[in-house]
């Protein structure tokens, strides 16, 4: 389980082998061992023997700022494995393999996003027109990135083009499902300008926390990517790897939308834009953990989405090295081609 601290003036502290929350004159208790990470999110408080027991656990606490952008971790610090894979990242960071290993993010994310609109046409046939042309559009799109081919220096301008004309196929299709009184105009970042980005932001805050935890479990190091160049305290790797698994976020926050979970006191305003409160914070967390939660099959079993992620990047960690992996019938060892339909979920 993911513990979450949403509340100002909350306090961590431990007893024993648990994890003790008090939150005014409330106080709740909960094993270190169900504990996967702890999410921070408000001014909030902790002891130095919570960390000393989140650390022998391998729980990372994860600190979120208003807009849901991670800008801290406590950790353990020990690698998660060999440092052969560091150096085979940046061995191969701009080779024609580097270029197979980002091609197959990519692939993945045009997959997922084809998947989610077509979902979303089987369920409101009235935008089935509008939601068709979007799909053909990203299909040919797809096709194109598919077709990138040399070292990645020479294409990454290239990849991202056809990323970025994909992106406002997509944003263009799902502001057909986003309903009144809230609208839709296209991406905004921090701050939001309205309600579906406000939410979605804070919800790719919290992906990149799973994502980045993900890496360092499988000892890959965040800060050396592929399609995202290295900048100083950029961590790279983990904008490239996030990219598959946006959907995720993006079909959660339709989801609320769509249950009429969303309301307009979920949002406080901030100079140009939007900030998402406690009560909004606690609806997107809940929505999105159960989410990722949620068991699909994976490689022939049944695992949380959550975990297939830690499973995709242990298996691009092995890819590096040219670990031998378990491969079931019609499964690639390839790491690219592997990766790109890992963790297609059944709808």
């Amino acid at each position: 389980m993911q513990l979450v601290l949403n509340t100002y003036g909350a306090y961590l502290h431990r007893q024993g082998a648990m994890f003790v929350i008090k939150v005014g004159e409330k106080t709740s208790e909960v094993a270190a061992r169900k504990v996967r990470s702890i999410l921070i999110s408000a001014g909030a408080a902790f002891s130095s023997d919570a960390v000393q027991l989140a650390v022998e656990h391998n729980i990372d606490i994860l600190f979120l700022d208003k807009f849901g952008d991670p800008y801290g971790r406590v950790w353990h610090g020990r690698p998660g494995s060999t440092t052969a894979i560091r150096r085979r990242q940046v061995e191969i960071a701009e080779t024609e393999e580097g270029l197979a290993l980002a091609k197959g993010w990519a692939l993945r994310k045009a997959d997922n996003q084809i998947d989610l609109l077509v979902d979303m046409r089987n369920r409101r046939t009235r935008l089935s027109a509008e939601l068709t042309k979007a799909v053909d559009a990203l299909k040919v799109l797809r096709g194109e990135m598919e077709g990138v081919s040399g070292k990645l220096d020479d294409v990454r301008s290239s990849m991202l083009g056809i990323e970025g004309r994909a992106g406002r196929t997509y944003w263009e299709a799902v502001a057909l499902l986003i309903p009144q009184p809230f609208t839709f105009g296209g991406r905004s970042r921090n701050p939001a300008k309205d309600e579906f980005n406000c939410l979605l932001n804070y919800a790719y805050g919290v992906l990149y926390g799973a994502v980045e935890r993900a890496c360092l479990l499988a000892g890959l190091d965040p800060y050396v990517g592929f399609i995202h160049t290295d900048h100083y305290n950029k961590p790279s790797l983990v904008f490239d790897l996030i990219e598959p698994y946006r959907t995720w976020a993006d079909e959660t926050v339709i989801g609320l939308f769509a249950g009429r979970k969303v309301q307009k006191g979920m949002f406080d305003p901030l100079q140009n834009g939007l900030t998402l409160n406690k009560e909004g914070k606690a609806v997107l967390i809940e929505a999105l953990t159960a989410f990722l939660d949620e068991a699909i099959r994976y490689r022939g079993r049944n695992i949380s989405r959550r975990d297939s992620v830690q499973l995709d990047l242990h298996r691009i960690a092995n890819d590096l090295i040219g670990r031998e992996q378990e491969t079931s019938e019609g499964e690639t060892k390839n790491g690219a081609a592997g990766m790109r339909n890992a963790t297609s979920w059944e709808r």
